[in-house]
C-alpha cells in the first residue's frame, strides 16, 4: 500500500479501473490516473483526483505525469486492444519514447516478446524512473474469483468431463504463453484464444458449435505477475456466453477478477450460466 497518500493508476479501457480508483479511495488515498489514448474511458476523470493522458507507447510520459504529483506506487489496469499494435503505420501512430525503445532493444535484447517478459520489462523500466507497480488486484480483492460453485446453479454432472478435461488443456495453454482460455465441448478444444482475446474467441466458438452446450475455460499463466494482465470476466463474458451457446464457465480461483462480481453472479443466474472457481 502506498504510504504517500496517493495512488497512481495507468488506465486502460474498461471497468476496472473504476473499482481500482473506487476501492483506493475508500482507503483514503488520493488517485492520480493516466488514461491511456485510444483506451481509457473519458468518464473515468470523474472518479479520479487528477486526470491526464499519454500515449500507449510513450511511458516516459506516464512516469513524468505521475511523478509531477508525488506518486512512487501505481497500479496498471484496463484493457488495450492488442491487435491495434500490428495495424499499418503503427510506429507513426503509436510514436514511442526513448524508454520504449530502451524497453524493446535493450531489456528484451535477445529475450522472448511474450507478453509476460514484455510486461516484466515494463514493470523494470517503471522502476527504474521511480515508479513501483503494485498487486492489481489490491483494491479490488473483494471481485476476486472464489474456489467452488460461485452461482445458484451448479455444473452439471454431465460436463464434469469436459472441466476436467478442459482444464488440464487451459493449464498447458497458459504455459506456452499463448492465450488464457478455450472453449470444450464433448472432451474436444472447439477454439482457443489468442491475440483476437477471449470476446472474440466466446464469439468463434459459438459459430463453430451451434449446437451449443460448450464451456469456457480461462486460466492465469503459470507464474502469474498479479502486477499486470491479471485475467478478468465480467457480465459482457456472461452474456456472450449465453448468446453463443455456452452453459458454463470455469476460471481460476485467487487469480481472476469477476468485474463488477456481485451483478455478474447475479447475470449469470438470470441467464442460466454456471460458474466455477478451480
Amino acid at each position: 500500500m502506498s504510504d504517500t497518500g496517493m495512488l497512481g493508476l495507468i488506465a486502460g479501457g474498461g471497468r476496472l479501473p473504476f473499482l481500482v480508483a473506487a476501492g483506493a479511495k475508500r482507503a483514503g488515498l488520493r488517485v492520480i490516473c493516466v488514461g491511456l489514448s485510444d483506451s481509457a474511458e473519458p468518464s473515468l476523470a470523474r472518479e479520479v483526483d487528477v486526470f491526464c493522458k499519454a500515449g500507449v507507447a510513450r511511458p516516459g510520459a506516464w512516469i513524468r505525469k505521475l511523478k509531477k504529483h508525488g506518486v512512487t506506487a501505481a497500479i496498471m489496469v484496463g484493457r488495450v486492444a492488442k491487435e491495434k499494435l500490428y495495424t499499418p503505420w503503427r510506429i507513426v501512430r503509436y510514436i514511442p519514447d526513448w524508454r520504449a525503445i530502451r524497453i524493446y532493444y535493450w531489456r528484451l535484447h535477445g529475450k522472448s516478446k511474450l507478453s509476460p517478459m514484455l510486461l516484466g520489462a515494463l514493470a523494470d523500466e517503471l522502476a527504474s524512473g521511480g515508479i513501483i507497480l503494485e498487486n492489481s488486484t489490491m483494491y479490488c480483492k473483494e471481485h476476486l474469483a472464489t474456489e467452488g460453485v460461485m452461482t445458484a446453479k451448479a455444473t452439471r454432472p454431465s460436463l464434469q468431463s469436459n472441466v476436467d478435461f478442459g482444464w488440464d488443456m487451459v493449464r498447458k495453454l497458459a504455459d506456452l504463453g499463448i492465450g488464457q482460455a478455450i472453449a470444450v465441448k464433448e472432451c474436444e478444444v472447439v477454439a482457443v484464444e489468442a491475440l483476437e482475446g477471449t470476446a472474440a474467441m466466446i464469439k468463434r466458438a459459438g459459430t463453430l458449435c451451434k449446437s451449443g452446450g460448450w464451456i469456457l475455460l480461462k486460466a492465469s499463466k503459470p507464474d502469474q505477475d498479479m502486477r499486470l494482465d491479471v485475467p478478468c470476466v465480467g457480465p459482457d463474458t456472461i452474456r456472450s456466453l449465453a448468446e453463443n451457446g455456452s452453459k458454463c464457465l470455469v476460471i481460476e480461483a485467487g487469480k481472476t477478477i469477476i468485474i463488477d462480481k456481485p451483478e455478474t453472479i447475479s447475470l449469470a443466474n438470470k441467464l442460466g450460466i454456471a460458474i466455477l472457481g478451480k
